[in-house]
């Protein structure tokens, strides 16, 4: 990209460091077929599973297939970020609402001492993570652009073809860019733009969700291109 045609006002930097990660991931997910986008690299693998077929307490969607989704909890990678939020005068109670966890498991995090030990993270299928996406997309679209009442539980349809899974998340994605492309710097300070019932939203000037939702679709990204190295890996090897 020439400098000429580079932004350097807030949106105009979260824009195009979006459009450079979707760039990138579209073409990473070039080709994607459905045993790869179901692969299960380990066993107890999170996906997508039929609704009578799941295996976790909290699995989620409106139709016959379900989101896998475990128990509440705030993993050690976000002690700092639940620290923040104490300290920014955010109530225990308000903090264990935001992360649906007990009071008592908020208490024992701020009371927290030294370097957390590193959680034992669920390996998730490519279909998982891009579900998760998609629902964190139309959830945050709905709840900053739309009417903000739908339950984000219920905007997505999780499929296991992999072509209408991606058809239906690259709609999503362009809709959410057109939206976040026309907001103003009034609404970039508004504090509660989004009222994205899930995490600290409603709290948050909407510049500093759009710096989290970038991060959240580079992060989930870049773990599906890996998951893709290991998939042709395996059948290379295979083979």
């Amino acid at each position: 990209m020439g400098t000429e045609s580079m932004r350097t006002d807030r949106l105009g930097l979260l824009l195009d460091q979006f459009d450079k990660a979707r760039e990138m991931a579209q073409v990473r997910l070039t080709g994607l077929g459905d045993e790869e986008y179901l692969w299960e690299p380990v066993p107890d693998c999170w996906s997508i599973r039929r609704r009578g077929e799941a295996a976790t307490p909290r699995a989620f969607g409106p139709g016959e297939w379900v989101l896998d989704l475990g128990a509440a909890d705030i993993p050690a990678s976000e002690y700092a970020e639940v620290s923040r939020q104490a300290a920014g005068g955010m109530t225990v109670a308000k903090i264990a609402d935001d992360w649906s966890v007990s009071v008592e498991r908020v208490e024992e995090i701020l009371a927290h001492t030294g370097t957390p030990e590193p959680d034992r993270t669920q390996v998730s299928t490519i279909a998982w993570r891009l579900g998760h996406l998609h629902f964190c997309f139309a959830g945050g679209w709905e709840w900053a652009f739309g009417e903000r009442r739908h339950e984000p539980k219920t905007l997505v349809d999780f499929t296991p073809s992999a072509a209408l899974a991606l058809d239906r998340f690259w709609a999503l994605i362009d809709r959410w860019r057109d939206s976040v492309a026309a907001v103003t710097d009034e609404q970039l300070d508004t504090v509660g733009f989004s009222q994205y019932p899930y995490g600290s939203d409603p709290d948050d000037p909407y510049v500093s969700v759009l710096a989290g939702s970038n991060l959240e679709f580079i992060h989930h990204m870049a773990e599906i291109a890996l998951l893709r190295d290991l998939w042709q890996s395996s059948v290379t090897t295979q083979g």
